[in-house]
């Protein structure tokens, strides 16, 4: 059984960088009772949905040790983010500067990197191209060899007024993928065209022998595969999507993710202000410039271009801040034995 001991509302409503529509996120810390502890029952972490997790005080404390941006965050909520917060968690409150080490430098710094690289991502799915996301038919990863040349079989057909219903295929031995064309513009011969409207195949019919093709053609078959992979991640992303984000993005016309790079400012904020203020700053006073990122009112380019440039400044920020190396292994130790038998 479970106690919990700090339970805060994180993210935006903490940032200060909510919108209409944003989500309430929680974030908490618990201690279960020592037979959990000693048996297969214990559970270090928590997860109540993707708006809700809980930390065992154990994983917590190795979440400080590392310096985790998400977990540090908890030690300096404001006080209207605080739903719950027993004396027991005052024991970690009491230390928790002790968790500002040079290791935030890769945990922050990290993180920024990482956010920038997802906002520019050109594989991001609100930026595929149309024609991507289109449902597409094997038909449309047919190629016909001509000339030295390739073409697509469709292109091909119109070229020559022909028909693919009126089509026939036959394998070729030792060429993967590859056909040879045959073609009946009287449809006498039985042939079965390329594909069928809903079919997810090529179609192999028989041709009698003498018959002469028209055509060698290779369809590629991976790279249908790989289509409808993508068609299939596309619209499970469209079910899924936060659309007030998606029409934030759209809205901009940057082909950039402005809430990727509010995260990446903020943080590279929040490191600067580790090496220099010694502390944390959940509550974003330049909350408003962030959610104008955010909204692309702002040239996002510039945004990442500053923020390179920040971050080539951390590291000798981190280097004159004074700040530990790391968290001494042995006070955490302590620091969990004085709060298991609080």
């Amino acid at each position: 059984m479970e106690q919990m001991i700090f339970k805060a509302i994180v993210g935006s409503q903490a940032y200060g960088t909510a919108t209409t529509g944003s989500d309430v996120d929680y974030k908490g810390v618990y201690i279960q009772n020592a037979d959990d502890i000693l048996t297969f029952r214990y559970n270090e972490q928590i997860e109540k949905g993707k708006d809700e997790c809980y930390y065992e005080v154990r994983r917590l404390l190795q979440l400080l040790e590392s310096a985790n941006p998400t977990v540090l965050e908890l030690l300096y909520m404001p006080e209207d983010c605080v739903v719950l917060k027993l004396p027991v968690f005052d024991l970690i409150l009491e230390h928790r500067q002790k968790f500002l080490t040079k290791k935030c430098l890769h945990s922050f710094g990290g993180y920024a990197v990482a956010q920038i690289k997802k906002a520019k991502g050109l594989d991001k799915k609100m930026n595929w191209e149309k024609q991507r996301v289109e449902r597409k038919t094997p038909l449309d990863f047919c190629y016909v060899y001509e000339e030295g040349k390739t073409l697509p079989v469709e292109e091909y057909l119109r070229r020559k007024n022909m028909k693919q219903e009126h089509c026939g295929l036959v394998a070729l031995d030792h060429f993967r993928d590859c056909y040879a064309l045959y073609y009946d513009n009287n449809s006498q011969s039985g042939y079965k065209g390329i594909v069928l409207d809903d079919s997810n195949s090529i179609r192999l019919s028989s041709v009698p022998k003498g018959q002469k093709p028209e055509a060698i053609i290779y369809y590629n078959k991976d790279g249908y595969s790989m289509h409808c992979r993508d068609f299939r991640e596309y619209n499970e992303w469209l079910e899924k999507r936060n659309t007030q984000r998606y029409v934030d993005i759209k809205g901009h016309n940057q082909q950039i993710d402005g809430k990727n790079l509010l995260h990446c400012r903020r943080l590279l904020d929040m490191a600067m202000e580790i090496a220099t203020e010694k502390t944390i700053h959940v509550r974003r006073s330049n909350a408003g410039e962030l959610l104008k990122i955010r909204r692309g009112e702002v040239d996002l380019q510039t945004i990442i271009v500053e923020a390179e440039k920040d971050l080539s400044g951390l590291e000798e920020l981190f280097e004159k801040s004074g700040l530990p190396q790391e968290v001494d292994h042995d006070f955490v130790n302590e620091l969990l034995l004085q709060i298991r038998h609080y």
